[in-house]
């Protein structure tokens, strides 16, 4: 446990020296003034949780003030953690066992992971396979992103580092084809999980949902339940788009969890708090590094903690 918080602690530094670290030590003065509140509101948006994000952060925390008769700004600042863990742990939905990944034995489980090209899917898909590894289940994967020569090879590379049969055709291939290839492979060899990846990028954002919902049907009727998760891996350094990211990619595919990924590699990383807010889907893996085990559960206490940490 000690050694995760470590961890944590570690991923999200730059944030919190940039930007959250100066919010905790707005507190630190006589009085709840007019320029805490206009200083706590530009480092929020300068930290990326967004206008609109902001102003209802701050529209909940001045409401509590009034009505909780609060004047210590240290007590303030307890609000605002408060606030801030509210954000990301909206409803039962987003707690506890909501946030673990919904694996089940006895079955073949499958997990759909979509994401656009260079948020860090393919590597995502990786660490996860070494993280259910590691917990002991077998795992396949489907390189289901055939318009892409290149992600294709990444798919195959991370599998042999991450010791993972890979299930892939030439580029251009159906990926319908491709993950009913991977399924009927992955019963074959008895495998616990069967992850599968997803093209990225079409000519259009059309072509692209047109395609991820084929292979959603396409598992459908390889098991009516599946895919059993549908994870949207988000890059945590691009900042507000990956808000609109976010919205493409829940109108069309059913998102149950998102993976954020890239978060110890940006200052900026408060739109983990926009998307909390305006999605309501639980944040359950963060990517916290460049390594195959660097992928942990996404713990919003713990996460906020971390962030708030006086610099």
């Amino acid at each position: 446990m000690l050694e995760r918080l470590l961890k944590l602690d570690k991923v999200v530094r730059r944030t919190r020296t940039a930007f959250f670290g100066r919010v905790a030590d707005l507190f630190d003065r006589q009085e709840l003034d007019e320029a805490l509140w206009d200083e706590l509101e530009e480092l929020l948006i300068q930290a990326d949780v967004g206008v609109s994000t902001t102003e209802y952060l701050i529209d909940r925390m001045r409401s509590r003030v009034r009505a909780e008769r609060i004047v210590e700004p240290a007590r303030a600042r307890e609000v605002l953690f408060e606030e801030l863990i509210a954000l990301l742990d909206f409803h039962e939905s987003a707690r506890g066992e909501a946030r673990r990944l919904k694996l089940q034995p006895g079955r073949l489980n499958v997990i759909l992971v979509v994401g656009v090209n260079g948020s860090g899917k393919t590597t995502t898909i990786a660490k996860l396979a070494r993280s259910l590894q590691n917990q002991r289940r077998s795992v396949v994967l489907a390189a289901g992103d055939t318009f892409r020569a290149a992600a294709i090879d990444q798919l195959k590379i991370w599998g042999e580092r991450a010791r993972v049969p890979v299930v892939a055709s030439q580029p251009g291939s159906d990926p319908g084809s491709v993950v009913y290839d991977a399924w009927q492979a992955a019963k074959a060899r008895n495998a616990d999980v069967l992850i599968v990846d997803t093209a990225g990028r079409l000519h259009t954002k059309y072509n692209l949902m047109e395609e991820l919902k084929k292979v959603r049907r396409v598992l459908a009727k390889l098991d009516p339940t599946a895919p059993h998760e549908v994870l949207l891996v988000l890059d945590a350094t691009t900042g507000q788009n990956a808000v609109a990211q976010a919205r493409e990619f829940l109108g069309a595919v059913g998102v149950t969890g998102i993976v954020m990924a890239k978060v110890d590699g940006t200052a900026k990383g408060g739109v983990i708090f926009a998307i909390g807010r305006e999605f309501q889907i639980p944040i359950k893996l963060l990517g916290t590094g460049e390594q195959l085990d660097d992928l942990d559960e996404f713990d919003p206490r713990a996460f906020v903690e971390a962030l708030l940490r006086p610099s």
